[in-house]
């Protein structure tokens, strides 16, 4: 066992590029993590990674035994999946990333459900608006709102999304009801921007009777939090593109009202992110598909509610 904890170790050093950066997320310490890289090489008679005190990078013995080093732990991993689809005995923890909304509002109030079914399995749930790296993060799935830049990985379509332009009737009594993205452009209205590292929606993606536009809007109001702009909108300060199940409530109590009807926003897509690797673990199949099955029908409704 310390022998495949070695490997793991190497595997995780070199996919993070960092001795800090893979105890952390294996949870033991850099000495611990330093030592196993150590004890491999010593094995192996060769050196793995080239060291200095700012870096660390990979001799090419150390890439050659990264992609053999990756079959094992994918054997090793498939031998237990085929355990546990006999003994039907999940274990273990899962690691999963959404959305604020997202996972507020669909995967958060699912979780206890398949928890109850599988009381030996534990769920770390990720909430962020961010863009996440599931190979750094050490995550299982990670479901998300748009398109990924990693062509690399695997994804699985639940849905798309309906989204609208949204306002509340003080801020329309107030400024006015824009009935295209070109009234809110030409006439300066307030938007409110969900921004974080890498984030677009400054650009609003809409439907126009020649096709699909981009407006650039602006507004004095940002936040990497899609709820503080919902809150900002329901408090009359500007103008929000929102998907539809995040504010349904709203726009049936009338609280926020559907702006720009002209030109309605371009669905967006729902989807789930994962690796060949972390899907042949059952427990992370069972949950991926346990997630969609449920908020699947939950976002038709809401799509066909408005």
């Amino acid at each position: 066992m310390s022998y495949f904890d070695n490997i793991r170790t190497f595997v995780r050093v070199y996919e993070l590029g960092s001795m800090s950066a893979a105890g952390r997320d294996l949870r033991v310490s850099p000495a611990v993590t330093s030592a196993r890289i150590s004890q491999l090489e010593e094995h192996l008679g060769v050196r793995l990674f080239q060291r200095t005190t700012r870096s660390l990078t990979p001799t090419e013995q150390g890439k050659s035994f990264y992609r053999g080093a990756t079959e094992i732990l994918e054997a090793v991993q498939n031998a237990e999946a085929q355990i546990v689809n006999i003994t039907e005995n999940l274990k273990g923890s899962l690691y999963i990333a959404a959305p604020l909304g997202v996972g507020r509002r669909l995967i958060a109030p699912q979780v206890p459900k398949f928890l109850a079914e599988y009381p030996e399995v534990n769920v770390r749930l990720r909430l962020t608006d961010r863009n996440v790296d599931i190979t750094t993060e050490g995550l299982d799935l990670a479901f998300f709102l748009g398109q990924p830049e990693d062509s690399n990985l695997r994804i699985r379509k639940i849905a798309d999304v309906e989204r609208v332009l949204c306002a509340s009737p003080k801020y329309i009594k107030k400024h006015g009801m824009p009935e295209s993205g070109n009234d809110i452009v030409a006439n300066g209205h307030e938007c409110l921007s969900l921004r974080f590292p890498g984030a677009t929606e400054f650009q609003w993606l809409l439907r126009t009777e020649s096709g699909p536009k981009r407006f650039r809007v602006s507004g004095r109001y940002e936040s990497d939090d899609g709820d503080v702009l919902t809150d900002w909108a329901l408090a009359g300060h500007g103008i929000a593109l929102k998907p539809v199940f995040e504010i349904s409530k709203y726009l049936s109590a009338g609280t926020l009202v559907p702006v720009a009807l002209k030109t309605p926003p371009e669905p967006i897509q729902m989807a789930c992110l994962y690796t060949h690797r972390r899907m042949q673990d059952p427990k992370t199949r069972l949950f991926m598909e346990f997630i969609i099955e449920r908020i699947g029908s939950t976002i038709a409704e809401t799509n066909t509610s408005q």
